[in-house]
């Protein structure tokens, strides 16, 4: 069995993170990790680059997490690839599958649509893969917003949400639409627990970020469920409890507003 994190941050590129990429890399080695993918704030979200400097400059910067992870991999034997988080109102999607030349090549991506960055992304054979879709959080999501018509898949586990229904929620629309499930830690930090380390397991291994793609698309991915669980309220240990009939067609109607509107 193969172990890859699929959501992590670095200090050099994520304003909200205090672990650099080699940290993270020489961690996820200690942990008996296989793989990451390094998922950057992209500069539409909580971006450590600045928009002052060049495009060119800000791509250097923001790649930054990703070669000094790559950098300390090579070296001690863990796979690193290259994705990034994009931001869009409320909606955090993983995206996997371009690089670096693809964002030098693509300077006005920062200023183009969800729409259009997600046809880009799809032309250049990348995919979408929505994180934590159903997380709560009032200082930065003020929605939920879903885009099942421009996602390849679902991050059903992630660590990062406080209560353990964010993730059965997110396990219920990946299913309702049968999208290929992930796992991710959407680790910022050395201090998160080794209990709550998520991510994926393959049956094989993977050795490029394209491989990753393809297990994807297959359905080879096993989102890796922690030993400890997030904090959670008595209100929300019991999931036919949280998701009543009526929350279900709100639910319905929610996605069905969410594609309508993207038309």
């Amino acid at each position: 069995m193969f172990r890859y994190e699929t959501h992590l941050h670095t200090a050099e590129g994520s304003g909200c993170a205090s672990a650099s990429g080699a940290e993270q890399a020489r961690r996820y080695k200690a942990l008996g990790y296989d793989g990451i993918i390094v998922t950057d704030h992209f500069f539409n979200g909580n971006c450590a680059v600045t928009n002052f400097d060049s495009w060119e400059d800000r791509v250097n910067k923001f790649c930054k997490g990703y070669e000094n992870a790559k950098e300390v991999g090579d070296k001690i034997g863990l796979k690193v690839f290259f994705g990034l988080e994009y931001s869009y109102f409320g909606a955090d999607l993983l995206t996997y599958g371009i690089d670096k030349d693809f964002l030098l090549a693509n300077d006005n991506i920062s200023d183009i649509s969800f729409y259009q960055f997600a046809d880009r992304v799809h032309k250049a054979g990348g995919v979408l893969v929505h994180a934590h879709p159903f997380r709560e959080a009032d200082w930065y999501i003020h929605e939920i917003k879903l885009l099942p018509k421009w996602i390849d898949g679902v991050e059903v586990y992630n660590s990062g949400n406080g209560k353990e229904v964010y993730n059965q929620r997110a396990k219920w629309y990946a299913e309702q639409f049968g999208f290929a499930q992930t796992g991710g830690t959407d680790n910022h930090h050395l201090w998160v627990e080794d209990s709550r380390i998520s991510g994926v397991a393959t049956d094989e291994p993977i050795n490029s970020i394209e491989d990753y793609i393809e297990f994807l698309r297959d359905g080879k991915l096993t989102p890796i469920i922690p030993e400890k669980p997030a904090e959670t309220s008595n209100i929300n240990k019991n999931f036919n409890d949280v998701f009543s009939p009526l929350k279900f067609f709100y639910y319905e109607i929610l996605l069905s507003f969410t594609e309508t509107s993207s038309e």
